[in-house]
């Protein structure tokens, strides 16, 4: 189970970090055909986000750390939902009526993710 849960981490953290940096890079390798416009290269990288977290959760859970783990990972995907919900908004346009909401429920949860994480390393 360790091999795997290492291996996987190493794969889904790459490829998310990728999708996260170069996300129509990813998809046109993927699936040959690259993402054209904003919204899809936001969700690719909110993807992207998730896969690494996914990555944070293996790699701690084969540590037999994993509600370090799972803390860290949740803390990794709503501070990088936070930037690309954020970044969505301000820079791209994009404004349905949950985009901030949704940025203020993922600030909210990163928060308490970190608090959590301080009081499990004190």
């Amino acid at each position: 189970m360790k091999r795997l849960l290492i291996l996987t981490s190493l794969l889904e953290g790459a490829t998310g970090l990728a999708l996260m940096a170069k996300p129509s890079s990813v998809v046109t390798i993927l699936l040959g055909s690259p993402l054209t416009d904003p919204i899809s290269i936001i969700i690719a990288r909110l993807a992207g986000a998730a896969l690494v977290s996914l990555s944070i959760t293996c790699w701690f859970s084969q540590k037999n750390i994993s509600v370090f783990g799972l803390i860290t990972a949740l803390l990794f995907y709503n501070v990088a939902s936070v930037f690309l919900l954020g970044y969505a908004g301000l820079y791209e346009s994009m404004n349905g009526i949950g985009l901030w909401p949704a940025v203020a429920v993922h600030i909210a949860m990163a928060l308490w993710c970190a608090k959590l994480l301080y009081r499990i390393k004190n």
